[in-house]
């Protein structure tokens, strides 16, 4: 049996750069068709750069699996066959700038109206209602403004998280939303209305530091690869200038790294090291013992001395470190310049999975779909 789920499910997307893309290749991951509307310049996520032969890494990564067409929704004929197709649609998504769609006639709220079992997803910024309404909102300014980048990065200054996580987390959201409605259609019989948001979406990952931060007084601060409540739990440099990460999440763990990796189990009894908050405390002190210690050895060997007791621990790779790791999962999908290796969904079924679909040249599939759906 093939792992499909939603095959037979005809998912509309109006989309652009990364979180509405990235909902709608998940969907196409499990089965769903979409088509995807792109203007005549097509997304402009296409062009962001030219590295992967001669294509967009973005644009290849969140693209496999769909139809592309070229619609322009300011011409009267091809609103028609947008609604042509939305009509025999299970699911509308849009990420346009609010109130876009509206204007062109495809506003969620008059297509439930117009087709009442269409699921329609809006994704935006700060969400439809509030004062930040109509601000332009991308993946950098939604990580400064929920407060991301200030616990992010080393003590002297902030950072913002090297991927696009606000733009994942609203399009994770938006898969988990649609499938939920998907359900409830099953029931019901009609469909519903979704609105999620980039903030939206990331203040709930944030919801620990600013829970510390309402009921404690104390939010987290900036330690770069250590932790702020835990300890010991950071990076720490081997004989060899290699890095090793390590991080100890209980006593048990503590007491057996000092007597067992350290051979030194009078150090897990030491008053300033006794327990955790003592030791997040004295965290100075304890990466200074700790980095003697892995500065005697080369990598491998602290390495095995970790492995062999059990203690948790990796190493700071770099991308072309990662590139190689014997763990990373690549399907081969076909593009219109060549063959791409994408990373294979982390979803593990026991059924076969679906073989990996093509990246869609712009308007590659107009002439079909249009043809499909003619007025």
């Amino acid at each position: 049996m093939e792992f499909a789920p939603l095959e037979g499910v005809l998912v509309v997307s109006l989309e652009q750069a990364l979180a509405a893309p990235f909902c709608s290749s998940r969907l196409a991951d499990a089965g769903a068709r979409v088509i995807k509307f792109e203007r005549k310049e097509g997304d402009f996520a296409r062009n962001y750069d030219t590295a992967v032969l001669g294509q967009s890494a973005y644009f290849v990564w969140l693209n496999r699996g769909k139809e592309s067409i070229v619609i322009d929704i300011k011409n009267n004929e091809d609103l028609q066959l947008a609604h042509n197709i939305l009509s025999k649609a299970d699911v509308f998504i849009q990420n346009l700038a609010p109130g876009a769609t509206a204007r062109a006639g495809l506003g969620s709220e008059d297509l439930r109206k117009k087709y009442p079992k269409l699921i329609t997803c809006d994704i935006s910024g700060y969400g439809e209602e509030g004062p930040y309404r109509d601000m332009k909102a991308y993946d950098f300014l939604i990580q400064c403004e929920t407060g991301l980048a200030s616990i992010t990065g080393g003590p002297d200054e902030p950072s913002r998280v090297g991927v696009s996580i606000c733009d994942i987390a609203a399009g994770m959201y938006s898969v988990q939303a649609i499938c939920q409605a998907l359900l409830q259609k099953k029931k019901t019989g009609l469909g519903t209305s979704l609105k999620i948001s980039l903030f939206d979406s990331l203040a709930d990952w944030m919801s620990v530091p600013l829970l510390l931060s309402q009921y404690s007084g104390k939010p987290p601060k900036r330690v770069g690869l250590s932790h702020p409540g835990i300890a010991p739990y950071g990076a720490y440099l081997t004989g060899d200038e290699k890095i090793i990460v390590i991080s100890i999440q209980n006593e048990r763990e503590w007491e057996r790294l000092c007597s067992k990796v350290f051979e030194d189990p009078d150090l897990a009894v030491k008053e300033e090291f006794s327990n955790n908050e003592k030791r997040s405390q004295n965290r100075r002190e304890l990466d200074k013992i700790i980095n003697n210690f892995f500065q005697k050895f080369k990598k491998d060997i602290i390495a095995q001395k970790l492995k062999d007791n059990d203690i948790a621990f990796g190493f700071l790779n770099s991308i072309e470190d990662f590139n190689n790791h014997p763990h990373l999962k690549l399907n081969d999908f076909e593009s219109p310049n060549g063959t791409v290796k994408l990373v294979k969904s982390p979803i593990i079924t026991n059924d076969k999975q679906k073989k990996p679909k093509s990246i869609p040249s712009l308007n590659e599939h107009g002439s079909s779909i249009r043809k499909e759906f003619s007025l």
